[in-house]
């Protein structure tokens, strides 16, 4: 049953249609992911659908009755609340006692200081706010628009749980892949105006959007294909005025009219770096690098070697020190102890969206360059042709940086950071605000830059495709280092963590140890002796421990080389599935041992 529906909706700003005769249905219970390119009309689409703007045309329903909770993507508000209260205002006339523990979940699991002041918070901070005070009134439909900006990894899981778990509908705009392909059970697109439904998962809608796409194509080609045939009929000069062509005529002028009707698909964006000098092999060199601010240690006895190539990333909860590190190797802040070294002719390009602010009133080609021109690879283009790579049209690019939407303006800042001659990309939280073919194309761009990368990110599919390692806060200032991106990291961690446990228990696998297999006491093999089978059984297992655990070490070995992201694609694919199968054997045969260890005994 439909909690709401668009019907024939229409909304324009200027002469372009942000929405075109939509028509959207939402059923309770659905989960519906909107996607599109920046400044398309997502965030004008949730405002219709909360009620805070009234289309220009068509009728918006809700069902009598339907709560609705927003979280809006900019966070225009100054609140002297405090941030429990704040976000205990989501709930309105049902606040009461027996909510507090609603209220306290939501504020541990965002990371929220409860009795802070919401105007004394940054931004991003102000956001999360925003978060907890839509997630906690758990309406019959809830809208957010960029959930994950400005969440760490944790919290972003949590959410992904949390609203996969809601019982309400859902519709929500992101940009991240893995959340978006954990909670969405429909996509809904806004392209040139026409919202078009696509039932199933993200990778279905990518392989029947592709399929789509070559048929307009088709289409398209063969109407500019007819058009121009009847153009040149009309040329040569045939007296169009009598009447056996009047019909042929007409024919013409609905084509021109289908034709100047079709809104074409935007073009791609052109990013390049200006890669400058290419250096020495050596970037950064940090040797027991310590920092504190207090009594809190944010780095604790740190030691890395980064080289010409690598593409780090740094992973870890939101204030653990991640940009803290990348100021340090850059040079902007000095350890309490420890040294830091860097290579010669290091050139390098920093993205940070915090500290790297706009003029609200400067046009956007003024933010690029103070003239006409701006220099890429040594070559001087006009500043006009430069931003339309980055899909800003000479209209858009002499408009206020005040009338981007986020997503343009992250694009922006990468526009004025790649016109900078670098050979290392320094790139905190890149990814925020942009759509998902920006976010896939700058991949790209990172994948072949020949420089070196350090990436914070909480995107875990971008770590997935971009870093060749991983650098790990794990709290109390320890940074650990793995080799690969987010998955990589998950299973060495993961591994590393049963070893932990394991070890223990194969030197007393006594009865308090819960975290193996094992039979139940009073069990058929408590109290009597091992069979002859379980006796060779148990004498062979040592040496398949011992043959296992050397083939993990050869191939851990081989996967930390920095020459193994440069092997094959399905030699890679397979040396990673074998480790993870090792690791998979090596807990059984252990377990094993346990279990025939304690037989007799």
């Amino acid at each position: 049953m439909p909690i709401l529906t668009l019907d024939h909706v229409s909304h324009a700003y200027g002469h372009l249609p942000l929405l075109d005769d939509v028509n959207l249905r939402v059923d309770a219970g659905e989960r519906l992911a909107l996607i599109g390119r920046n400044g398309t009309g997502k965030s004008t689409l949730l405002s219709i659908v909360a009620g805070e703007l009234a289309p220009d045309a068509g009728t918006a329903w809700r069902a009598p009755g339907t709560r609705v909770a927003r979280l809006v993507q900019d966070v225009p508000f100054e609140s002297a609340h405090t941030v429990r209260e704040e976000v205990a205002s989501g709930l309105g006339a049902n606040a009461h006692d027996g909510t507090a523990y609603k209220i306290d979940v939501i504020l541990s699991r965002l990371g929220l200081p409860a009795e802070r002041r919401v105007r004394e918070l940054s931004g991003g901070w102000r956001r999360r706010v925003l978060l907890g005070r839509a997630l906690v009134a758990e309406p019959d439909l809830l809208l957010l628009d960029e959930p994950t900006n400005h969440l760490d990894i944790d919290a972003i899981e949590w959410l992904e749980r949390y609203v996969a778990d809601f019982g309400g509908a859902l519709l929500f705009v992101t940009h991240d892949r893995a959340f978006l392909r954990g909670v969405a059970t429909r996509i809904i697109e806004l392209d040139r105006g026409r919202l078009t439904s696509w039932p199933g998962s993200y990778e279905i809608y990518l392989e029947r959007k592709a399929a789509a796409l070559d048929v307009e194509a088709r289409d398209l080609e063969r109407l500019d294909k007819k058009l121009a045939e009847e153009e040149a009929w009309l040329r040569r000069g045939i007296k169009a005025r009598r009447t056996r062509n009047e019909g042929r005529v007409r024919a013409l002028m609905a084509l021109r009219a289908e034709r100047a009707a079709r809104r074409t698909q935007g073009g791609q964006v052109k990013m390049t770096v200006d890669r400058g000098d290419a250096g020495g092999r050596l970037v950064f060199e940090a040797e027991a690098v310590s920092l504190a601010y207090g009594d809190a240690t944010v780095i604790a006895d740190f030691s890395t070697r980064i080289l010409r190539g690598d593409r780090i990333g740094l992973i870890g909860p939101n204030g653990s020190g991640k940009t803290t590190l990348l100021r340090l190797l850059t040079g902007e802040i000095e350890p309490d102890s420890g040294e830091v070294r860097r290579g010669g002719r290091v050139a390098v390009a920093y993205f940070d969206q915090q500290r790297q602010q706009l003029d609200p009133e400067r046009t956007v080609a003024e933010s690029v360059a103070d003239g006409d021109t701006v220099t890429v690879n040594g070559r001087p283009r006009h500043v006009l042709g430069y931003l339309a790579d980055f899909l800003f049209p000479r209209e858009r690019a002499r408009s206020p940086v005040k009338a981007l939407s986020g997503g343009e303006r992250n694009r922006l800042l990468l526009a004025r950071l790649f016109a900078q001659p670098a050979n290392v990309l320094v790139l905190d939280e890149p990814t925020n605000d942009l759509d998902i073919e920006t976010l896939e194309l700058l991949e790209e761009l990172l994948d072949d830059f020949d420089g070196t990368v350090l990436l914070v990110t909480h995107d875990r599919e971008f770590l997935d495709n971009i870093v060749t390692s991983t650098l790990a806060f794990e709290g109390s200032g320890r940074i650990v280092e793995y080799v690969g991106g987010w998955q990589d990291y998950l299973r060495q961690s993961a591994a590393d963590v049963g070893r932990g446990l394991l070890a223990p228990a194969t030197r007393d696998a006594g009865p308090a140890d819960q975290s193996l297999p094992r039979r139940s006491a009073g069990g058929a093999r408590a109290g009597r002796k091992k069979t002859f089978r379980e006796e060779r059984e148990y004498a062979a297992l040592p040496a398949r421990i011992e043959l296992l655990e050397g083939e993990q070490r050869r191939l851990q070995e081989e996967a930390a080389g920095a020459e193994f992201y440069k092997s094959p694609a399905d030699h890679i694919t397979s040396v990673l599935a074998r480790i993870d199968a090792i690791h998979v054997e090596l807990e059984e045969a252990l377990a094993r041992w346990i279990e025939l260890e304690a037989i007799g005994q």
